[in-house]
């Protein structure tokens, strides 16, 4: 079974004519892998999420159902942030353009789309309020205003801190697949 986030950042043969390398483009992807710290605090979450499942564990063999079905309802919370976690960034597909948050998902049809564009600006660290500068790649959508764009992914987020090279990757991947289906 292949590992679609995995074929992400892999080379293609630069005499082809597409520049999009994918087979099945009606499937949503993520054009760039997850990045260190995302997967590093995902890590850790599932760890924690072990050893509170074997404190359930414990709980049912010594104390009482009710108590362990607690635990193990908790355990399930923690895996469920950190599989939530791992899917957080921005996802592709013939269809449109989708930001995966925490919480909240975004669709933007590629109809909607006007354009996708690098930009220099103050962005934020790691999702913190803490702002440095660096560079972000933003969404132009149809009858919105500049004020309203929404910020897709920046040099310093989870996926991309220290990462340069992975980020221009991604928004030229983007970007690509932003110029193949955006309607003008």
């Amino acid at each position: 079974m292949p590992l679609p986030f995995l074929t992400a950042d892999r080379a293609f043969d630069a005499a082809d004519d597409v520049a999009l390398p994918f087979e099945d483009r009606d499937r949503w992807r993520r054009p760039y892998r997850p990045g260190p710290w995302r997967v590093g605090v995902a890590a850790l979450w599932l760890l924690l999420a072990s050893y509170v499942l074997f404190a359930a564990v414990i709980i049912a063999l010594t104390g009482t159902v009710t108590e362990a079905a607690v635990v193990f309802g908790i355990a399930l919370l923690i895996i469920t942030g950190a599989l939530r976690l791992l899917r957080m960034g921005v996802w592709v597909s013939a269809r449109g353009l989708r930001q995966v948050g925490f919480l909240v998902t975004r669709t933007a049809p590629w109809e909607q789309v006007m354009a996708v564009r690098t930009v220099q600006q103050p962005v934020r660290w790691l999702g913190l309020p803490r702002t440095v500068q660096g560079q972000a790649l933003r969404l132009v959508r149809r009858g919105r205003a500049a004020e309203d764009m929404p910020v897709l992914m920046t040099t310093r987020n989870a996926d991309f801190l220290g990462r340069t090279a992975a980020f221009d990757r991604a928004t030229d991947t983007v970007e690509a697949w932003a110029a193949e289906y955006a309607r003008d």
